[in-house]
């Protein structure tokens, strides 16, 4: 049962979301206010974030939130208190949402694991998902190991991201665990920071020719 600790709260729009997430990894670890166990939360977020919190597959308010929050938590959507009520007004309505830590999370893998499938499935959510899954992988072999990953979880390749289920997930994390456990250096891929290593490579190439072609340009 959960212990007789509640962490209850109206939060600021501008930390609602990084705060959950933060309190969703102490869940997972089972530390912070959830080394007493299964510690429940009573918190206020703007109202579209309420919705995407609690989202259903096939929701189009359902995203990364979504599964990292219902992964870990029942989560309720209790009700909305109208933006009249709060002085200064808000320009937006404010949801409620209870949260009451699983016994089991429903993917069975390491917080940031599942962070890093999950923000990567819908770094492209009007996409199929396979585009965003193809961002876990370096470039060279990208297209064979996102096939790889995505015959092994069972997963439609032209489904998109909203689409998927808790258990597709699940099967991704479990797929994308036994590929990482094969090459432990996928797990410390960067997708962005292989994107920005390449904008700067061009243009330092870039500008290494600039005054070639300036000189050109002078002698014509």
């Amino acid at each position: 049962e959960p212990p007789d600790i509640h962490i209850i709260g109206n939060l600021p729009f501008s930390v609602s979301t990084p705060l959950i997430i933060k309190w969703l990894e102490n869940v997972s670890k089972r530390d912070g206010p959830f080394i007493y166990g299964r510690t429940q939360m009573t918190l206020t977020f703007q109202k579209e974030v309420g919705e995407r919190l609690t989202a259903n597959p096939g929701s189009n308010q359902r995203s990364r939130l979504s599964i990292m929050a219902q992964h870990l938590c029942t989560v309720e959507n209790c009700f909305v208190i109208p933006s009249e009520a709060f002085v200064p007004k808000p320009e937006v309505d404010v949801a409620v949402v209870h949260f009451t830590p699983l016994v089991q999370p429903k993917i069975q893998q390491p917080f940031e694991l599942v962070e890093k499938v999950v923000q990567s499935v819908f770094q492209f959510r009007r996409k199929y998902c396979f585009r965003g899954i193809e961002t876990l992988f370096p470039e060279n072999g990208r297209l064979k190991r996102t096939e790889q990953l995505m015959m092994t979880a069972n997963v439609d390749p032209t489904l998109r991201p909203f689409q998927l289920s808790m258990s597709q997930f699940r099967n991704l994390c479990n797929a994308y665990r036994e590929m990482c456990d094969e090459d432990p250096s996928l797990f410390v891929y960067n997708y962005r920071e292989e994107l920005r290593q390449k904008k700067t490579t061009r243009s330092l190439l870039g500008n290494t020719g600039q005054p070639e072609q300036t000189e050109e340009g002078k002698q014509l």
